[in-house]
């Protein structure tokens, strides 16, 4: 086990489950196939990256997330319906796939397809997770200071899998 602890411009590997409020598994990963993201960069949901700060390779930590935290509460009107053609046909549409859109005004939004039907395409302005308490089991696999590019684009960029011996 190393003595890097998780902070800020650190590329962080871990291995979780995430879990709703009925303890069903909703998303995860393995220490085979672990998630890599870039500490102090908004990679993960903001209540996940503050349980994360300060752990060491080998630490296993539960954080519950409010979705103030996390996704942040539901918002909008709901899911709309819009025609399966509005979408480029080469698209392969499938739920939770987040998209850019610019509305009346010019302004980018991100919306997200929530239901899919033969000639109809449900989205909504709301993440998927969005409203829930988010319930995480996380083991820290491996830290590592950024490069330079990473700090730069926000995220991190190829990880070699040799890391986690």
């Amino acid at each position: 086990m190393g003595t890097e602890r998780v902070s800020d411009h650190k590329v962080v590997g871990i291995a979780f489950v995430l879990r709703d409020d009925d303890g069903e598994a909703i998303d995860g990963c393995d220490a085979d196939d672990p998630l890599y993201y870039l500490h102090g960069a908004g990679n993960v949901v903001a209540g996940l990256e503050q349980a994360l700060e300060g752990c060491s390779e080998g630490d296993a930590i539960t954080a519950v997330i409010p979705p103030e935290q996390g996704y942040g509460p539901r918002q909008g009107p709901g899911p709309q319906p819009l025609p399966r053609d509005a979408f480029p046909p080469e698209i392969e549409l499938e739920l939770g796939l987040p998209f850019d859109v610019e509305d009346e005004d010019g302004e980018e939004m991100e919306l997200f397809v929530v239901g899919i039907e033969e000639e109809t395409v449900y989205v909504d302005v709301n993440h998927p997770l969005a409203g829930m308490t988010l319930h995480f089991e996380v083991e820290v696999l491996s830290i590592r200071d950024a490069t330079e590019d990473e700090r730069e684009h926000g995220h991190p960029h190829h990880v070699d899998p040799a890391e986690l011996n």
